[in-house]
């Protein structure tokens, strides 16, 4: 007989600050542990916020948040790259720890390199997203460069677009908002 074990968001609260670069997060039960990231995945970030911020301060749609912890229920706790919640959410979305407890409008996840990595964003964190009522997903590749965006269809989030470096990042969801790939990326060198 197995026994596995079913994290918690207590069980996170309970284990000691990290003295390193250690990030934990819990999917489906499932401890999820990474570093870290490195430093063009932050400059990617760096540029989504910037770009994603600029368009809100313009339209005053909403709010956009860096690395929000969101806890949908006690075994699931994540704390994405990047956040965007509109007004009609926010009002109701937070608990009072200052947590996400209700699905933000948009997720921007930027890969960090590794299988497991990799597999936690483009699976597990994708299936909890669309289960959790997220309307639109961008796991964003700078290593490519590529964008995939995910969008709420019927229950699900579904694949709508791969977007490469001649196309421009633009979202129903945003209205105005529009980024062309070359100058997302134009500060990651290519190989």
């Amino acid at each position: 007989m197995t026994f596995s074990v079913r994290w918690t968001t207590a069980d996170l609260e309970a284990l000691p600050d990290p003295l390193d670069d250690t990030r934990y997060e819990i999917i489906d039960g499932e401890l999820y542990v990474a570093k870290q990231p490195q430093y063009y995945h932050q400059v990617t970030c760096a540029e989504i916020t910037w770009a994603l911020t600029d368009w809100n301060h313009r339209s005053r749609a909403g709010s956009v948040s860096i690395a929000p912890g969101i806890v949908f229920a006690e075994d699931d706790d994540v704390a994405p790259d990047l956040a965007w919640i509109s007004r009609d959410r926010l009002a109701a979305a937070l608990d009072e720890k200052g947590h996400f407890r209700v699905a933000p409008d948009l997720i921007v996840e930027v890969l960090s390199p590794g299988a497991h990595n990799e597999q936690r964003d483009r699976d597990a964190k994708l299936k909890l997203y669309s289960r959790r009522g997220v309307l639109e997903y961008w796991i964003v590749d700078w290593r490519l460069p590529q964008i995939e965006v995910y969008r709420r269809r019927d229950l699900a989030l579904a694949l709508a677009a791969t977007l490469r470096q001649a196309d421009t990042l633009a979202s129903p969801l945003l209205p105005g908002f529009a980024i062309p790939l070359a100058e997302l990326f134009a500060d990651i060198p290519r190989e």
